[in-house]
């Protein structure tokens, strides 16, 4: 009787110290909504599972990814329209258009931001700079293609310019956290300027001096230097269709970034 006793007063004590641990359900909330922002960065949302029907979004399950010598069959049909602009999201473009690309975390959000800027023509969401042909998401998030998320931006230098399109890209993500943009990790969220041009390599560089000078007299890069990669643009493998414009889609849930909110400098060319 008395072993009995003790036993039950020490599950007791047990008991009552495990619920004085417990987070509130306040702080529960909390962590569900990072926690699902978190899933929300390896698997989709709803409604993108949903359009990959059951397949797993984590290539990991089955050994490394291999890619495709086609283009994978969720991508957007060749006679796609942007779902804001209109216009066609295949080249060619009309005359005077011209091409940027951008990695700066997830490429809904990246997306998101340039896809209403006026002067642009269209975007497209994709995967560049990795090691096999014709990736798919669930391929880009084992992190071990290589790829990177990346917004393609065709757009009109005679509306909007390619520092202008710089401008946007500095202030709206964090370049000095490799493979990350907050609670979203690996290769595929790095940050990256592809250029098309040598002259996009010189303004690109230029704006990296120069807004890495700002963020370091401002003492607002704790430490950490500018991480971005800016190298000629890669191979640009279309990403399904479900991705793009994704955050202008009925029933999406908006993005998060983690922009940095530092303003960039005035000029971004290169003097």
């Amino acid at each position: 009787l008395m072993a009995t006793r003790v036993a039950t007063a020490a599950r007791s004590r047990v008991a009552r110290s495990v619920r004085g641990r417990l987070p509130s359900p306040a702080a529960l909330a909390i962590l569900g909504a990072g926690s699902c922002l978190l899933a929300r960065s390896f698997v989709g949302s709803p409604a993108a599972q949903g359009a990959r029907g059951a397949r797993t979004a984590r290539a990991f399950f089955g050994g490394a990814p291999t890619g495709s010598k086609t283009p994978i069959p969720d991508a957007p049909a060749p006679d796609a329209k942007h779902f804001i602009t209109g216009h066609p999201m295949y080249p060619p473009w009309p005359a005077g258009m011209e091409e940027a690309m951008f990695g700066m975390g997830c490429f809904w959000c990246s997306e998101n931001l340039y896809m209403k800027m006026p002067g642009v023509y269209s975007s497209q969401v994709g995967y560049a700079g990795g090691d096999i042909p014709n990736p798919s998401y669930r391929d880009i998030c084992s992190s071990m293609t290589g790829h990177n998320e990346v917004v393609r931006v065709v757009y009109d230098p005679k509306v909007v310019s390619y520092a202008e399109l710089l401008k946007v890209f500095w202030e709206r993500h964090d370049p000095t956290t490799p493979n990350q943009q907050g609670n979203d990790r690996g290769t595929q969220y790095r940050s990256g300027i592809y250029y098309y041009t040598e002259e996009q390599k010189a303004i690109a560089e230029a704006s990296k001096a120069a807004y890495g000078k700002v963020l370091e007299e401002g003492g607002q890069s704790w430490g950490r230097p500018i991480s971005t990669e800016i190298v000629p643009a890669p191979q640009f493998y279309y990403a399904e269709d479900y991705h793009q414009q994704y955050d202008a889609k009925p029933g999406s849930r908006t993005a998060s970034i983690a922009a940095s909110r530092r303003r960039a400098p005035r000029s971004t060319s290169p003097a």
